[in-house]
């Protein structure tokens, strides 16, 4: 969770180290720019996004990217505005707020899937946390219509303090096309952190069961920031100043942790995660390095072995304290023709940036 306090990024010389969804349909392999030799100013200076977002009222927290069926050019990013009377703010690919649900308890994470069977019809869904409110709240979409019959309670019968305010979340699509939550909170016990409720709307309005409870945690901090890997069955989240966890998304598959990596190079906080997809089982997990104004990348597929993530290299981005981000490696229009990378920043907005800047500090590693 960021502080609220506004800093401005620190220029330091970082010696960036190579180790020797979002959920969303499948997407299409982005074509990769020219390698090029890079140097130490790629490494210090902040990557600037191309746009910034309108102003929510009180404080942005995590964003999510809807991609529209038809038309990519008028997909939408959904976003959270986290306080006591906040929402959920819809932009357009300009930046611009087209849409808002506000006056709601505290919505903290939020995540997308798509083709949830409703009453027979398939809808795509933003499902989020209403932290205060003790529920996950879900909305059709694009028209931002509540579908939950006033919310869906979660974390029931825990007692310790914080056990059961929402804060984390991500849906995971299987391939028999049930839809999960994957939900985390402001505290929890040892093992057992993270609760998955299959999400059922047959008939009409969206209900949860629970169908596992699973994850560990190192109980410094709180678990905030959750991905899931539909292609690949994994759900990644992290464990605040401690490191980045791996789970089998699937229920049936088991609750063995599958990888703890990302426990050294962080400033502080460990927070938002994405997914940049280059291919079938290949890409970039992103992770926001919060009080570094960083993002660390490290291999989707591995480093030699799946289950193993070693740091590939360090973004240096704009982004005050960032909470929170997604990305997509679909072409949505000329400025973001092989996807975008939006994250959260202090001053009430969310960053947009072309992932063709992004890509290319990466290969320059």
């Amino acid at each position: 969770m960021k502080k609220v306090k506004l800093i401005l990024p620190v220029l330091v010389a970082t010696c960036l180290l190579q180790s020797c969804g979002n959920n969303q349909p499948k997407e299409d392999i982005a074509a990769k720019p020219e390698v090029t030799t890079g140097n130490l100013a790629d490494a210090i200076t902040p990557l600037k996004p191309v746009i910034i977002t309108d102003t929510v009222e009180f404080d942005t927290d995590d964003p999510a990217i809807w991609l529209h069926p038809t038309d990519k050019a008028q997909s939408l990013i959904i976003g959270t505005d986290k306080e006591t009377g906040g929402g959920i703010y819809a932009f357009d690919l300009n930046g611009k707020i087209v849409k808002k649900l506000t006056g709601l308890q505290r919505p903290n994470n939020i995540d997308i899937a798509y083709g949830l069977s409703l009453n027979s019809k398939p809808t795509d869904i933003a499902v989020f946390t209403e932290r205060k409110a003790n529920k996950i709240r879900i909305v059709s979409l694009p028209d931002l219509a509540f579908i939950d019959n006033g919310g869906i309670e979660i974390f029931k019968g825990e007692k310790g303090e914080g056990f059961n305010e929402g804060m984390g979340i991500a849906l995971y699509t299987s391939p028999d096309k049930k839809i999960y939550a994957i939900v985390g909170r402001k505290n929890g016990p040892a093992d057992g952190y993270l609760w998955q409720y299959e999400l059922d709307g047959k008939a009409g309005t969206v209900t949860a069961n629970v169908v596992r409870k699973f994850g560990k945690y190192s109980a410094k901090k709180e678990i905030e920031a959750i991905a899931v890997d539909n292609e690949n069955g994994f759900v990644y989240y992290s464990d605040e100043q401690s490191g980045i966890r791996k789970y089998y998304a699937d229920p049936a598959k088991g609750n063995e942790e599958l990888a703890f990596f990302g426990t050294t190079g962080f400033t502080d906080d460990h927070e938002g995660i994405s997914i940049y997809k280059t291919g079938d089982s290949t890409g970039y997990i992103l992770v926001s390095n919060q009080q570094d104004n960083s993002f660390m990348v490290y291999p989707r597929e591995g480093s030699g072995n799946i289950h193993q993530h070693n740091l590939i290299t360090k973004i240096q981005m704009s982004t005050i304290e960032s909470d929170g981000s997604d990305v997509t490696n679909i072409s949505l229009n000329n400025q973001f023709p092989n996807g975008l990378f939006v994250a959260m920043s202090n001053g009430k907005v969310f960053h947009y940036y072309d992932w063709r800047d992004l890509e290319k500090r990466i290969l320059k590693k």
